[in-house]
């Protein structure tokens, strides 16, 4: 734009353009090759059929499976899954269903995955069937009511309505809300298709025998109780509530010391190792591998160089789904190509280490030159400043000679309007002062004339040989004979560019695009490196140590194991040993005073065996606590006692306990199965020293009174406790104590005294009766 005389007009800006995504039909299925060998197993293995429902929302999955061969629906707890859906693929790579039953309404990523899953003619034994149903199917409510409706052989027919909730409240998590509305569509599809049933009169249900709990056979399955009480993770109040968006932050837990991760993805997958552990030790030690590397000294650098370029690996999923929309932003861009060029560094920095490393020699190997492509075209192509300036997609010089050539003459317009603004002023009336031509995107040029005092009414704009337009800030816009020349000469040079330049940006999103594959890779490979860079860092700083696992060891060994929370806590912390394995000692009874260490024992203990071995964990602390010291006792023992029946398939054990008459009595039966602990310590005078050391024994004694001693109780509460134990343990009567009692008299004495002081005889009002019986014969029970 330019002008003559008057102020300059600025050229507003356009708009772009947006596009759609597509679906894909749902195949019938093809049934894979039998073997004709066994034919009687073989036709009994082909009457049984598995059918799944699965939900996905929000980062988690929902299953459940009918097996005809049992009669029993099998479900998992939510539980999280990336967005490629490597556990669900798990889940049907371990189960095989012959069909997938999902909503109808699902996102992009369980749209992907199924339509690739139903193009599988080659998978074995055979390709599943997909079917959708309405996602009013799979409501939460309605699910809620098929399951509490439904006609199970496993419940008595003499249960209550209230008695079945409750019954299949303790088998079923109603509080999974993704699981639950994957059993209630599961119910749906198997009414609606009536499997197993469909030659019976229509008042025969689907035979339900059974609900279970279905884990993958790799993961070791920990309930959120356990994830609570082991301080795995701890969610806080964030003090800056409005700058997140759920108020939380991670308070003192495991996952909180150690996620140094660089990345939001290397985050992710931290949090996903925590809540699928694996027993897989070909997975344990390939983790360990790396994590031993970066703990040599010599490697620290390099620990500490990708580190830094992990810090440049971005949400590369949300900018390609950018793309498939044309949504994409100018710093979507930048930040595509810092995370390639970052890529390429890993990939550079990974070809010189070990290759014997697994991921290693996957980071150099599947980085392939695809990487440096897209970045070339990046880099080549897209005008980062210009970009920025403009708040569009803006290319290059040198990169579209047209667009060059309509750039030029765009960025040479001002001179050249100016010019033919001063020969339109020549043929305008004397009395206006100055014009200017201007540019205006989708309009065009147009002449711009002030508004003279004597142009009131709208007859007064009109002006032989211009064509009136608009009226804007007082100033006059029309349309000349030399402005619609230029119409012709230059077209809409502005909006042809974006055009171009918007062509341009799709061309690059589908080179992009056809490489998303490489970039997918580069995120898993990427954020699997920055979390165990990120532990190898905790463990360098905590002093951690590498556990060795074997399959021929059936239990754990844990030699001065140390809680990763409390020895930060604490300014003394002492570690503890533990051993248990074979058909020794698989139930440890530990006793002792509180505070002398036992529930951290406990704790460092889980830590250790949860992720060391597939055998189950139990972890019994302060059982029947809160309850009658008779009950709370006799359940103790008889969980015990029923563990230990089962002989050598007993799990490992470990209870911390204060009821010291577990082992007086002799509740529990004598052999090597059972191992008796307690932590050490000492009396030292009227104190109580602890050790913190786990040792061979019995407590002989709880100490509740040193324990409230150190805990700030009055001395003579503590002494005439702990009187009233002996007491108690010796059989004789307890008796208020004198000195007390007289004390309570002399002020129930005074108190008394004091009414009669204040009492005024001569108020006509006094009723004497009433004195002694409200208030002088109450207070007289308790002096005599």
């Amino acid at each position: 734009m330019a002008s003559l005389g008057a102020n300059p007009r600025r050229t507003p800006q356009g708009l772009g353009p947006g596009a759609a995504s597509s679906g894909f039909p749902s195949p019938a299925p093809v049934p894979g090759p039998r073997e004709a060998e066994e034919e009687e197993v073989e036709e009994e293995e082909e009457l049984a059929e598995i059918h799944l429902c699965v939900l996905w929302n929000s980062g988690y999955l929902g299953i459940a499976y009918y097996d005809t061969s049992d009669s029993t629906i099998h479900f998992m707890p939510d539980a999280p899954d990336h967005e490629s859906l490597k556990l669900l693929q798990r889940v049907l790579d371990e189960i095989n269903p012959q069909s997938v039953v999902t909503s109808a309404k699902q996102d992009e990523n369980m749209t992907r995955f199924l339509g690739k899953l139903a193009s599988q003619e080659h998978r074995e034994p055979k390709r599943p069937e997909i079917i959708f149903l309405p996602s009013v199917d799979f409501g939460l409510e309605i699910s809620k009511q098929r399951l509490l409706s439904g006609n199970y052989s496993f419940i008595p027919d003499s249960m209550t309505a209230t008695e079945k909730i409750l019954f299949l409240s303790s088998i079923i998590p109603f509080d999974c809300l993704l699981t639950v509305r994957a059993l209630g569509g599961l119910l749906k599809f198997l009414g609606r298709r009536r499997i197993g049933v469909e030659l019976e009169d229509y008042n025969v249900s689907v035979p339900i025998l059974g609900f279970k709990k279905f884990m993958l056979t790799h993961l070791v399955n920990i309930d959120q109780d356990t994830y609570s009480v082991l301080q795995i993770f701890k969610s806080e109040s964030h003090p800056s509530v409005y700058k997140v968006a759920s108020g939380l932050k991670e308070g003192l837990s495991l996952f909180g010391i150690l996620n140094r991760c660089r990345c939001k993805w290397g985050e992710k997958l931290l949090r996903l190792w925590f809540t699928r552990p694996t027993h897989d030790l070909g997975e344990l030690n390939s983790r360990l591998d790396v994590i031993q590397f970066f703990l040599l000294p010599q490697n620290l650098d390099m620990a500490q160089m990708l580190h830094r370029l992990l810090g440049h690996i971005k949400n590369v999923p949300l900018i390609l789904k950018r793309m498939k929309l044309s949504h994409t932003k100018v710093s979507d861009w930048q930040v595509l190509y810092k995370t390639v060029y970052s890529a390429l560094g890993l990939r550079d920095a990974c070809r010189s280490l070990p290759q014997s490393i697994q991921l290693f020699r996957d980071i150099a190997q599947e980085f392939s030159d695809d990487l440096h492509h897209i970045a070339s075209l990046i880099g080549k192509v897209v005008d980062f400043e210009g970009s920025l300036a403009e708040n569009r997609f803006t290319v290059l010089p040198n990169i579209d000679p047209e667009i060059d050539e309509k750039k030029r003459r765009l960025m040479g317009l001002p001179n050249f309007l100016t010019e033919v603004a001063r020969k339109e002023l020549e043929n305008l009336d004397s009395r206006i002062p100055s014009c200017s031509v201007i540019y205006i995107p989708l309009i065009g040029f147009l002449l711009s004339i002030p508004r003279l005092p004597s142009m009131v009414e709208a007859s007064d704009f009109e002006i032989n040989g211009l064509d009136f337009m608009f009226l804007s800030e007082e100033k006059l816009h029309y349309r000349s004979a030399r402005t619609k020349e230029l119409d012709a000469l230059l077209g809409d040079l502005h909006c042809e560019i974006r055009d171009q330049e918007t062509l341009l940006m799709y061309q690059l999103q589908c080179q992009v695009l056809a490489r998303a594959a490489v970039l997918t890779r580069v995120l898993d490979l990427a954020s699997r490196l920055d979390v165990l860079l990120a532990l190898a860092s905790a463990a360098r700083d905590y002093g951690y140590s590498r556990p060795r696992y074997s399959p021929r060891v059936l239990g754990v060994r844990i030699q001065n194991g140390r809680h990763p929370l409390m020895e930060l806590c604490a300014r003394t912390f002492v570690p503890n040993s533990t051993e248990c394995g074979g058909d020794k000692g698989r139930v440890k009874v530990i006793t002792g005073p509180n505070s002398s260490g036992k529930s951290i024992y406990l704790k460092q203990v889980a830590k250790a065996v949860n992720n060391a071995t597939a055998q189950s964990l139990v972890l019994i602390d302060e059982f029947g606590k809160g309850t009658n010291t008779v009950d709370g006792l006799a359940l103790l023992a008889a969980v015990l006692r029923y563990w230990l029946a089962r002989g050598p398939t007993c799990p490992h054990i470990f209870v911390a306990t204060n009821f010291l008459s577990l082992v007086q009595l002799q509740l529990l039966p004598q052999g090597p199965l059972v191992q008796y602990l307690t932590m050490e310590t000492c009396e030292d005078g009227n104190d109580l020293v602890f050790f913190y050391q786990v040792c061979e024994g019995v407590a002989k004694a709880s100490h509740a009174s040193h324990t409230a001693a150190q805990a700030g109780l009055p001395d003579e509460l503590v002494a005439r406790g702990k009187e009233v134990s002996d007491l108690i343990r010796s059989g004789k009567p307890i008796k208020p104590v004198k000195d007390l009692l007289k004390k309570n008299q002399m002020e129930n004495c005074q108190t008394l005294v004091d009414k009669f002081m204040k009492l005024d005889l001569e108020d006509p009002n006094l009723d004497l009766n009433v004195f002694m019986s409200q208030e002088v014969l109450p207070a007289a029970t308790n002096i005599l």
